[in-house]
């Protein structure tokens, strides 16, 4: 039987019925919700022939542990997105765009790391088994769909993938705000990855090591780090930004 995973939220679930209602095994829903969001979900699954089943609360609590599910729940394959990052590099029509995450192990940080990476087309978030958050119904939750629409992989040893992605022309640019030199004047053209570390503890020194280059987000304020996320924004941002308007 194919592996799946529980996703919960009317933002999480409706995106997953609009982007890869094909991924949805079922839709579990409030018996005591017949509010409009509630019906527009309904007749969403009706259209796409995903099978939706009212249940009680109870058992919306007992499928996500409790947390804020809004009444609704959907149990989805557990994998979106290709997993497979030699896939992923031989399979690229356009030069790739990776995020490589360091550390973060917090869901909501990386539910929100996930959803920059959506809006700015990133290929695929990847971060180290040992060190880092699957993707949990939380992470699923604050990616607000992102988490269906973008590949992330996690691998056993992250030194060794950077070695690797730097072999097949990736260049790996690390975010550091130790960095004598800024974003603005990082090298971003071409197959890409960002690499940052969590929140006040950065990058581990040997990911640091493997990076072509460091380049830190120039900060005016008394602020000494910004969120992985924000940070992940910033540069990401800049990323678009560049290759947009020089190609």
């Amino acid at each position: 039987m194919t592996a799946t995973r529980v996703i919960y939220g009317f933002h999480a679930v409706t995106a997953q019925l609009r982007r890869h209602a094909a991924g949805i095994r079922e839709i579990y829903l409030d018996a005591a919700r017949n509010d409009a969001r509630a019906r527009d979900l309904t007749r969403l699954a009706a259209d796409h022939r995903v099978r939706l089943l009212t249940v009680d609360a109870a058992r919306l609590d007992g499928l996500t542990s409790h947390a804020r599910h809004q009444g609704v729940a959907a149990r989805i394959a557990a994998h979106g997105p290709t997993a497979d990052l030699d896939e992923l590099l031989e399979q690229a029509v356009e030069p790739v765009l990776l995020l490589v995450l360091d550390g973060v192990q917090d869901p909501h940080n990386l539910g929100a790391c996930l959803r920059v990476a959506d809006a700015f087309g990133v290929h695929a978030v990847i971060a180290p088994k040992d060190r880092a958050v699957g993707l949990t119904p939380t992470v699923s939750k604050v990616a607000c769909g992102a988490a269906e629409t973008v590949s992330y992989i996690m691998v056993t040893n992250l030194a060794r993938t950077l070695r690797e992605l730097k072999e097949r022309g990736v260049w790996v640019v690390g975010a550091d705000q130790s960095a004598a030199a800024d974003i603005y004047g990082a090298r971003l053209d071409g197959a890409l990855a960002w690499v940052l570390g969590a929140e006040g503890v950065g990058m581990r020194r040997l990911t640091r090591e493997h990076c072509d280059e460091l380049a830190r987000i120039p900060m005016t304020g008394s602020v000494a780090s910004l969120n992985v996320s924000v940070a992940s924004g910033i540069c990401l941002a800049e990323t678009h930004r560049r290759r947009r308007h020089y190609g």
